[in-house]
């Protein structure tokens, strides 16, 4: 090869490289700097924003990080509930892989497991490279850990949230000049449960305006807590708008990559705990003000996973992305567009389950494992009104078929819905053979992904974590794998956690369920 050819493929790979790689772009436009990271984790939220279509939602602030970012507006969570889906984003794996699936698992010395050596999370991976890591908020991973390995900083932990005693940002640094990984943990839908929720309200929500999920009834109690859950988006938008004001007084803006998402959907029944969009579908903007060539502005409409944040920001920061990482960067012009999502259900806190599902452009496929066990079996949230009032419009006949399905006491083993034209996801064609190549082609993408993958719910739960369930909610826990642990420890059920332990004692009742 001559000299000429020599430095033309040399200009060549490098050009190739240089549009494929964000790292490389980022640095050469911040004088090799390394950015900062930023999560602003929200909880219980579903895409229902001002830039979501929300008529009565007025939310400016993220509708301007969406309008000068990049909007995703086809997130899929792995798991619709906090602990399981915080341990995936954590790992960057299915919670299913690892075995940390189980809502509010490793919470005592007892019941404590370990992730395997060589799976590093997310924050250890950023210390390593140098970062400063922090949280401010709740962990709530179902795995054992030391929280000084992960974070810099106050580390205070609630015994089962992990929730941080005092408030951390990037400022608790030493050296200004340390690039930062941090997480902001925002309460988003639980805003709902503060006594001052009304103080916290500027813009009421017209009650009468609100039209609610064909599921729902149209009863004064569901409409009020969906107004209040509006509401509740309306008061994340403001704290979103503080952060972003205290990084540009800070200095920190144009250096700083941006991901505002949620973990799962709103608690409402049907959406949280359960793998229908309600439950797993999330909001989730991706912004950086000195830098729209790599977080370019638009919408981003095909299918994307939640492990797809994890390996992303490792990217973008110049980390490698481990091997056993699923995610991919989405910044990367080899990017592509997933075919379908796997997100799982498991045991939350007392309620045994297990509910698989396969979405993909077009479809979601559900199966159900435990199809005996109503989708409303016992939970923690039949202490809440709106589950109360919900059941006796059910149990008294004024549910329409739509929305009584879910109080059934059975459930369909499969379902299949066409999201195109059945976006609420009410109509199974799981049994309609017009839909049969769709329901073959999904249930055998579910049935290898768990043999591949070797799904850790087809086994039974270790005992040290159900005696911990056992343990906090007593008689309330009726699933038969409780069984055995009564007539095993007849003398723990409500009593060696619940009524001697002072750190579970107000559990029950918790908001961060």
């Amino acid at each position: 090869m001559n000299t000429t050819l020599k430095l033309l493929v040399m200009f060549s790979s490098t050009i190739v490289t240089f549009i494929y790689s964000p790292t490389l772009l980022a640095n050469s436009l911040t004088h090799d700097k390394k950015p900062n990271i930023l999560w602003l984790f929200v909880e219980d939220i579903s895409p229902n924003l001002g830039n979501d279509g929300e008529k009565l939602v007025h939310t400016p602030n993220l509708d301007a990080l969406a309008n000068k970012g990049t909007k995703f507006t086809n997130t899929i969570m792995p798991a619709p509930v906090c602990s399981a889906l915080r341990s995936a984003i954590m790992t960057g794996m299915m919670q299913t892989t690892l075995g940390v699936h189980n809502h509010h698992s490793a919470r005592t010395k007892e019941s404590e497991f370990y992730l395997p050596e060589h799976i590093k999370t997310v924050p250890e991976l950023f210390k390593k490279a140098g970062y400063f890591t922090f949280n401010s908020g709740k962990d709530d991973y179902n795995f054992s850990y030391d929280r000084k390995d992960l974070y810099d900083g106050d580390y205070l932990v609630h015994p089962l949230y992990g929730k941080s005693g005092v408030p951390i940002d990037w400022n608790a640094r030493k050296n200004k000049k340390q690039p930062f990984f941090g997480q902001i943990q925002l309460k988003g839908g639980k805003h709902i449960f503060s006594s001052k929720f009304e103080d916290k309200v500027k813009l009421p929500i017209d009650r009468s305006k609100i039209t609610l999920p064909p599921y729902y009834p149209n009863d004064p109690v569901v409409v009020e807590q969906w107004g209040r859950y509006l509401e509740s988006l309306q008061i994340t938008d403001r704290e979103v708008g503080d952060i972003i004001q205290r990084l540009k007084d800070d200095g920190e803006l144009e250096n700083t990559l941006v991901f505002f998402f949620a973990d799962h959907g709103t608690r409402f029944l049907r959406h949280k705990q359960f793998l229908y969009e309600g439950g797993i579908k999330v909001p989730f903007i991706a912004y950086w003000k000195g830098n729209p060539q790599v977080v370019t502005p638009g919408n981003r409409d095909e299918l994307i996973s939640g492990l797809d944040i994890s390996a992303t920001s490792l990217a973008v920061a110049g980390i490698d992305i481990p091997d056993y990482f699923e995610g991919k960067n989405l910044f990367s012009g080899m990017y592509k567009a997933k075919d379908y999502v796997i997100s799982a259900r498991d045991r939350c806190d007392f309620t045994i389950d297990r509910i698989r599902s396969v979405r993909s452009q077009r479809f979601k496929y559900i199966r159900n494992f435990f199809p005996e066990r109503s989708g409303m079996q016992p939970s923690y949230r039949d202490e809440w009104e709106l589950t109360n009032v919900t059941r006796k419009l059910f149990t008294d006949g004024k549910l329409n078929e739509i929305q009584a399905k879910h109080f059934l006491p059975t459930r369909e083993p499969e379902e299949l819905y066409d999201l195109e034209n059945d976006p609420y996801e009410i109509f199974n064609l799981a049994k309609d053979p017009a839909f049969s190549t769709a329901l073959i082609e999904h249930r055998d993408i579910l049935t290898k992904w768990i043999k591949d993958t070797d799904d850790k719910g087809q086994y039974p739960e270790r005992e040290e974590s159900l005696k911990l369930m056992l343990g906090i909610w007593g008689a309330t826990a009726i699933n038969p794998e409780f069984d055995l642990l009564r007539a095993k420890y007849p003398d723990l059920a409500g009593s060696q956690y619940y009524l001697k332990n002072e750190r579970f004692k107000k559990i029950k009742n918790s908001p961060n369920n």
